[in-house]
């Protein structure tokens, strides 16, 4: 495997080229760490962009959705996936407004992209989602049934090229601003997970239930 994924033609970053990094294990972490990406394609002569859930094993991220969704069913036609991912890690507040930003970091991917039809593959990976999503739920949960495997569309999209943008630290204010008596700095910012609220639905409702593992783990109680 490659230690660089770029730069290349489509994902070379131009403005504010410092902030770039092409490293394979830069872009991967932060794959890794994003919850959520979007998927680009180009639906009946329109663009269109589609959050969605993912899952990277070494450089292919994989997609799922419905059969019908026309994004997923686009980039498996043209064989080509654009996706971005973007972590919000907090506010950077410089002296000015033009120079007042956010802190985040970023990827870009232009990979080739095929739906998934074999039924192994097909179903580690779609238990690799669960996992992806909440560690060690799938083995407190029932098996994935055949039917709901037919329902769910996955793809692979293989990276061909790709870049990261990191925008941390401390403000680019120029060297006139940097003397006024005003503040800046840095506002980080996190994701924070809150008590879990049980379901009251079914037959058993899950607040007579102890809290799984997987959720106590997510809260930092294991």
């Amino acid at each position: 495997m490659s230690d660089t994924l770029g730069p290349g033609p489509r994902t070379r970053v131009r403005r504010l080229p410092k902030k770039a990094s092409y490293d394979a294990e830069v872009i991967h972490q932060i794959l890794d760490e994003a919850w959520v990406c979007h998927v680009a394609a180009s639906v009946r002569e329109k663009p269109v962009a589609l959050p969605t859930l993912h899952l990277r094993e070494g450089n292919t991220i994989y997609l799922h959705g419905s059969p019908a969704n026309e994004v997923m069913k686009a980039i498996v036609r043209d064989g080509e996936a654009f996706v971005t991912v973007t972590i919000f890690d907090g506010l950077r507040v410089a002296r000015s407004g033009f120079e007042s930003s956010i802190a985040y970091r970023s990827v870009v991917v232009v990979g080739s992209a095929r739906e998934v039809t074999d039924e192994t593959e097909k179903s580690r990976v779609l238990n690799g989602f669960v996992d992806r999503v909440l560690a060690g739920r799938v083995s407190e949960i029932r098996p994935m049934s055949d039917q709901e495997q037919r329902l769910t569309m996955l793809v692979a999209v293989s990276m061909v090229e790709a870049s990261a943008k990191i925008s941390a630290g401390p403000t680019d204010d120029d060297s006139d601003d940097q003397m006024l008596p005003i503040w800046s700095g840095t506002v980080p910012a996190r994701l924070v997970f809150e008590a879990p609220v049980p379901d009251t639905n079914g037959a058993m409702a899950s607040g007579d239930l102890e809290v799984p593992a997987s959720v106590r783990a997510l809260l930092g109680d294991e």
